[in-house]
């Protein structure tokens, strides 16, 4: 049996080592493939993630007579199309003619009221993660490092800390989900 085949397997019965390793052979290949693409290397990156938290959580529904890579891409193409979509009709939304009629885009006071009242859920939930998940999501998204630079701050290898920022977004989301 194959090595990816394996790690397939173990990956399928929630084996975070298999995880780690199919997304140590693989980012590199759906990040350049997604770079030439995008020509983004923010939108490169959020498309990685997405594709392979999307294909570990989907995983079981792999069929092994496809290859992997090919999975991956198809799934990180699917994304990047979707995300191009909702770009696309964020911004017909407001043509020419609409664009000067906008009045104040300052936000309102209850605008703020909001947003610091959902900043608050946030961090409540992102305080129920694992302090080391805790870490990378301050690290990446409130000092808003480089994953270069958190690999640093940490002293660990940069896919290391690849994975242990799609977990604690998944751990992330599932509270939030659980909670509100």
């Amino acid at each position: 049996m194959a090595s990816d085949e394996i790690n397939i397997k173990k990956a399928k019965e929630g084996n975070q080592t298999a995880f780690k390793k199919l997304l140590d052979k693989y980012w590199d290949s759906v990040y350049a493939f997604q770079l030439k693409r995008t020509q983004n290397v923010y939108d490169t990156e959020e498309i990685c993630i997405q594709t392979f938290s999307r294909a570990f959580d989907k995983l079981d529904q792999y069929q092994e007579q496809y290859n992997f890579k090919t999975w991956l891409l198809t799934i990180s193409k699917n994304i990047q199309i979707d995300l191009h979509r909702k770009k696309n009709i964020k911004t017909s939304d407001i043509d020419a003619n609409n664009a000067y009629q906008i009045a104040d885009i300052e936000p309102t006071v209850e605008d703020k009221i909001i947003t610091e009242q959902n900043l608050s859920k946030l961090l409540e939930h992102i305080k129920t993660l694992k302090p080391h998940y805790q870490e990378v999501i301050h690290l990446r998204y409130f000092k808003e490092l480089s994953y270069k630079a958190i690999a640093e701050e940490l002293n660990q290898p940069i896919n290391n800390v690849k994975v242990k920022l799609l977990r604690a977004k998944k751990l992330l989301a599932e509270s939030i989900k659980k909670i509100d």
